[in-house]
């Protein structure tokens, strides 16, 4: 288990590291703050900064940390593929080193994701007392006749290697997962990638989780922008109907980065769920 750092009352962006990997990480406020601490978990492509507008709207005193996740930001690739097991372990990590008290975890995206699978783990972290995701993913999306298209190509292109025996057929499946053709088949984050990050992305967004939602027992507040084109209605509805406590609320004049476009919105409802009286419904109570 990770130990707790005797810095660990330190602000600013410090270097720490967690599941083996170096990251950075930003603090502010006190350690033991009495009130509570918010973790703040950016989305795949994003990087603190894009966390950290929200800070703005919190008392100066208040426990505020966010990570750059390997491969983000300033935090150099880990070493291999990471799936998002890799990645929850490195948030409770951190969460055992830099939170202490009631702890409210902020996820965007794919941190949403990572926020979800801790929270529906056999033992999550015993201060998490809530979630407030924005544009979570990890529910799957239904698919556009577009993706059906291309998944119904990739399909007949892999179709000839898989009749090759052994490592024949392995290899001409790799040589065409690395073939141009096979790129322009996936989604632009994928293009953009290679090595470790592609295979850690492919990993990471075909990590659902719909089957577990039944043993997150604390309270969700599911946020979306009005606008995104990321993450539909229909994911988030999903996604709260499948939770014990859970409340929507949408962001008016946002799109898949309401944090960054509405902060004080978000921040309004952070702060509303922090309040809300700790009885069941108190996600739904802060939605309203």
């Amino acid at each position: 288990m990770q130990q707790r750092n005797s810095d660990a009352d330190l602000e600013g962006d410090i270097r720490r590291t967690y599941a083996g990997t170096p990251v950075r990480v930003r603090v502010s406020g006190p350690l033991t703050s009495g009130g509570h601490s918010l973790l703040l978990l950016h989305g795949w492509g994003s990087r603190i900064e894009h966390m950290w507008p929200l800070a703005a709207y919190f008392p100066e005193d208040t426990r505020i940390v966010a990570v750059d996740m390997p491969g983000h930001g300033e935090s150099p690739p880990p070493s291999e593929p990471w799936g998002v097991a890799r990645h929850v372990q490195l948030v409770e990590e951190l969460i055992a080193d830099l939170t202490r008290g009631p702890l409210v975890i902020v996820g965007h995206s794919n941190g949403g994701r990572i926020a979800l699978t801790m929270a529906a783990s056999d033992a999550p972290p015993a201060n998490l007392e809530a979630l407030v995701l924005v544009a979570p993913s990890g529910i799957r999306r239904k698919p556009t006749a577009k993706v059906r298209f291309k998944r119904a190509v990739a399909r007949l292109l892999k179709a000839p290697f898989t009749l090759l025996p052994g490592r024949l057929g392995e290899g001409g499946v790799d040589w065409l997962r690395h073939s141009l053709v096979w790129r322009m088949l996936g989604s632009s984050d994928y293009r953009s990638l290679e090595g470790v990050m592609r295979a850690t992305f492919v990993q990471t967004v075909n990590h659902y989780v719909e089957d577990v939602l039944d043993r997150i027992d604390m309270p969700v507040l599911v946020l979306r922008g009005a606008a995104d084109r990321d993450v539909t209605r229909d994911q988030t509805d999903r996604l709260v109907a499948g939770l014990a406590d859970a409340g929507y609320f949408e962001v008016e004049g946002a799109g898949h980065f309401a944090q960054t476009e509405r902060p004080d919105v978000v921040a309004g409802a952070i702060r509303k769920l922090i309040t809300a009286e700790a009885s069941p419904g108190r996600a739904a109570e802060a939605s309203a």
